[in-house]
């Protein structure tokens, strides 16, 4: 498990920073290889990456940053599937701007089927207002620990800075 933390302001069902950060994150896999269950080092490929975020609205804006073929979904289009690699983009900027409320996001069933589609890397990428919730009842608290723990118990990635432009 790995957590990529991205800062993003008023973004309810779509990221475009998140898009841009998975896109960098896949041309890195895509320059890699991996080790299979049967020991073979094979080079790493567009179907050996699914990226999983909770709307169509994001699902949308993510394919449009990747190469054809690239496998982007919702948990409901991976429910059985596996792959070497998940990516979990989660696209709201803070609990402020959650679309609907807060079970849909935060749902306990929605994190673990992304996460678990994982065959060897998990990494959630998320804006870390998500973890800055105020919740108002018990298991609004149970679902937010989820992300939380989640994020204290994996470590951290982070990308290189892109390269200035101009002077």
């Amino acid at each position: 498990m790995r957590h990529l933390a991205v800062e993003h302001r008023g973004n309810r069902t779509s990221s475009p920073e998140e898009a841009a950060i998975v896109a960098s994150l896949i041309g890195d896999l895509l320059r890699g290889a991996f080790t299979d269950r049967r020991g073979a080092v094979l080079q790493m490929g567009l179907d050996d990456v699914l990226v999983v975020a909770p709307f169509s609205a994001h699902v949308a804006r993510i394919r449009a940053v990747l190469p054809p073929g690239a496998r982007v979904g919702t948990v409901d289009k991976f429910q059985g599937q596996e792959a070497p690699v998940v990516i979990y983009s989660l696209a709201t900027s803070s609990p402020d701007d959650l679309p609907r409320n807060m079970e849909f996001l935060y749902s306990l069933n929605r994190l673990n089927v992304a996460v678990s589609r994982a065959q060897a890397l998990a990494v959630v990428v998320y804006s870390p207002e998500l973890l800055r919730v105020r919740p108002t009842s018990p298991e609004q608290m149970r679902l937010a620990n989820a992300l939380c723990t989640l994020v204290e118990r994996s470590a951290a990635i982070s990308l290189p800075a892109a390269p200035r432009l101009g002077r």
